[in-house]
């Protein structure tokens, strides 16, 4: 499905095991989303692999570091032919601009993608951590600082998608985590929404990994959340 909003999160700890689910997706989801554990377990040798089985990459190891040092990770990441790099929003102005100018630099097409508020945050560990605000407050003030740095591309819980989207406009690209089909299990994601509630607030593409990776059929679970995603965005 080449128009699915659907990135398909491979949360899982070895290359064979990501390609096995890649396989088992097919073409029903264009785009796969390496984060951490995968990246560390495998290097940056598993982003070629995983771009051979006919995916874009969404790079989601959430930099965050003086503006040198980020500058110089996002050539690298712009290299290995990733089409999204995340930050921390939360890393400032300076930073998200060198971040932004050196993608624009590469000339690959790579995007940056801004976090703002980590979806397993909740008000209380916010608040634990110095942050006095609240939290729609929050995202909404690292985003702004964002946009204002020349990110367009932005991660943010789908309970805040509907913020981002009325401060933001139309411009912006919102990518959401914490999305569960209904019924689902909430994991450890606190904010949480259904694929059509998501797209309804304003979202534009979806990460979704344990309700396509432990479904029985992996393809047929990843096809019903992007058509319901792809059904919402047409109402």
């Amino acid at each position: 499905m080449s128009d699915s909003p659907i990135i398909l999160a491979l949360d899982v700890s070895s290359l064979r095991e990501a390609v096995v689910l890649c396989d088992k997706i097919g073409d029903a989801v264009g785009m796969a989303k390496v984060g951490l554990e995968l990246f560390i377990a495998e290097g940056p040798s598993c982003i070629v692999a995983i771009r051979n089985t006919g995916r874009s990459i969404f790079l989601d190891l959430k930099l965050h570091d003086i503006p040198e040092t980020v500058d110089r990770a996002v050539a690298r990441a712009a290299a290995l032919g990733a089409s999204m790099l995340t930050v921390h929003a939360i890393g400032g102005s300076a930073m998200l601009e060198r971040a932004v100018a050196r993608a624009a630099k590469e000339a690959t097409g790579l995007a940056i993608v801004a976090v703002t508020v980590l979806t397993s945050h909740t008000q209380t560990s916010l608040h634990d951590v110095g942050v006095d605000t609240s939290l729609e407050r929050q995202v909404v003030r690292l985003a702004q600082i964002a946009w204002k740095s020349g990110v367009t591309h932005f991660v943010c819980s789908p309970n805040e998608a509907s913020l981002l989207r009325a401060e933001l406009g139309q411009g912006a690209c919102l990518i959401t985590p914490g999305i569960r089909p209904s019924g689902g299990a909430h994991h450890d994601q606190a904010r949480v929404l259904t694929p059509s509630e998501a797209i309804r607030a304003g979202a534009n593409r979806l990460v979704v990994g344990r309700p396509i990776r432990d479904a029985v059929d992996p393809r047929a679970a990843a096809i019903a959340i992007a058509n319901e995603a792809i059904e919402a965005q047409q109402k």
